[in-house]
């Protein structure tokens, strides 16, 4: 006699097939459970809980330094905010790599909160940077890097440092990065946050780089590192409009 597995496989198949269980829903019931000041606190969940978020509120409102003035992201082309942002984290990151020329380590809409004149709290640095983003080094090609400051440019101004330009137009015009002026024949380590590099805020000329560095060192950590190295020396936290964005 002659096997034909071909029928054997459909035969299981059909023999499966037939013992699957088929459900239908009959009744559903279910309950509401309203969470409003009329719900009593549950001691033991608060007993639980107290001694962390006690030693928290401890560590976020410990002050690591001050500010000598408001800092604001608003301003025409740069901001204080924007700029002590940017040159606080890229003096943190130089540390790590010397080679890097300019920074567009965040956009405007990177900045989610004004630093007030007085004490700086840990928490201030985490409601002014709440995201986890790593700080990146990109290698760009002088095409690519003017596509970056093109961009810049057009929306206005970004959170910059070590480059200077001004704006006619919606063009940059007399571009200078580190002191000389910009060459599209050469190549820019340009820093910036993973964010940004892997296409967020649409920011252009950083798709392809020619290599692409990553520091290990947290944005929001840098900034954190910046203002406690002030302080231990001594300095409160200050910025200056020094006109390296202009617009005419």
């Amino acid at each position: 006699m002659r096997f034909n597995i071909n029928r054997f496989i459909f035969g299981a198949v059909l023999l499966l097939a037939s013992c699957k269980s088929h459900y239908t829903l009959v009744e559903a019931k279910r309950s509401e459970y309203n969470i409003n000041s009329s719900v009593s606190a549950d001691s033991a969940v608060i007993k639980t809980y107290l001694p962390y978020k006690q030693k928290m509120e401890a560590q976020m409102n410990a002050v690591i330094g001050q500010s000598a003035r408001l800092l604001t992201k608003s301003g025409e082309g740069e901001s204080l905010l924007g700029s002590f942002f940017a040159d606080a984290v890229t003096a943190e990151a130089l540390k790590i790599d010397p080679s890097i020329d300019f920074a567009v380590p965040t956009t405007k809409g990177g900045l989610r909160n004004d630093i007030a004149q007085g004490n700086i709290t840990l928490s201030t640095m985490f409601e002014l940077m709440p995201f986890e983003n790593e700080l990146v080094v990109l290698k760009l090609k002088g095409t690519d890097a003017e596509q970056l400051i093109s961009f810049l440019a057009k929306s206005g101004g970004q959170p910059v440092s070590n480059i200077k330009f001004n704006i006619v137009n919606g063009q940059a015009q007399q571009v200078m990065i580190k002191g000389r002026p910009f060459d599209r024949n050469r190549t820019y380590n340009v820093l910036t946050s993973d964010y940004i590099a892997n296409g967020g805020d649409s920011v252009k000329g950083l798709a392809n780089p020619l290599e692409r560095k990553v520091l290990g060192l947290r944005v929001r950590d840098a900034l954190i590192n910046y203002v406690k190295k002030q302080t231990a020396a001594g300095k409160p936290i200050d910025a200056q409009l020094d006109g390296r964005i202009t617009k005419n």
